[in-house]
């Protein structure tokens, strides 16, 4: 679970507080919304967060951090930190490895 990429970006954008789906799915850039659907499934099968229904219409969902997930989201930010620290360097590596092949 840790190195699916996708649950790191979920757990990255729950660090800041309970989100519904719809907020998740704009800020995980790049996400399908099955992919995000599986994701979220896996996070809270494995107790990294929990799922929210609120019996209103249209049904309202959000999705929180557990403590759990809380450590996993201390654990993780250096990792993410060095991505976005990283990131331009690493197009710049892409784009030069692909035009060689």
């Amino acid at each position: 679970m840790v190195a699916d990429k996708w649950s790191l970006y979920v757990v990255s954008s729950l660090g800041a507080g309970p989100k519904r789906f719809t907020v998740l799915k704009r800020e995980v850039d790049g996400i399908s919304q099955r992919m995000l659907t599986v994701t979220l499934r896996g996070l809270e099968r494995d107790g990294i967060l929990t799922r929210t229904v609120l019996e209103v219409m249209p049904p309202h969902v959000t999705y929180t951090l557990t403590p759990m997930g809380h450590t996993l989201l201390d654990a993780i930010a250096p990792l993410i930190d060095w991505g976005a620290a990283n990131l331009a360097d690493i197009d710049r590596a892409r784009a030069r490895y692909h035009e060689h092949r």
